[in-house]
């Protein structure tokens, strides 16, 4: 799929880059533009976060993004521009640590694409986060691809999960 973008990003070379995801997803014949940023927070479950580290095995990850377009494709049909990107190595607060941006003729499809990929990505891709914390300690996250919780059940209750993401 030439409309999509898939990457891995090693924070100690470069940084996310949302501008960069809008701007390949814009297109003429497209009215919709929808894009989720997350971004390292402060805190998580009741600790002070210093910062974060993410891993992750490259080749399966991007597979696994290729694999997320296609589906996003699937759900919303063509045509339909698609940017993945996650942030490897170590982040501090406000650093984006993933960046989803999707392109298509009319927003509802925009926001359903990027929703859907969003989601996809948290909920599947070999992802593994450490956070680092203000007394010293650090802890590796559960993390939404360890969820034993059934699909369905996560889409509707996600807001709900204790683990903070």
């Amino acid at each position: 799929m030439s409309d999509l973008h898939v990457a891995v990003v090693e924070r100690r070379v470069a940084a996310l880059d949302a501008a960069a995801a809008l701007d390949f997803v814009s297109d003429p014949r497209f009215g919709g533009i929808a894009s989720f940023v997350g971004r390292v927070r402060d805190h998580n479950v009741g600790r002070v976060v210093t910062g974060i580290g993410y891993d992750l095995f490259e080749p399966l990850a991007l597979r696994l993004f290729r694999a997320i377009g296609e589906r996003a494709r699937g759900e919303v049909g063509a045509p339909l521009r698609l940017w993945i990107a996650h942030a490897r190595g170590d982040l501090a607060i406000g650093d984006l640590a993933v960046v989803v941006a999707a392109g298509t003729p009319h927003r509802d499809e925009a926001f359903r694409a990027c929703r859907f990929a969003i989601e996809a990505v948290k909920h599947e891709a070999p992802i593994w986060k450490q956070e680092h914390y203000v007394d010293g300690d650090s802890a590796w996250s559960e993390g939404c691809s360890l969820c034993e919780e059934p699909r369905e059940a996560e889409r509707h209750e996600h807001a709900s999960h204790a683990h903070g993401h």
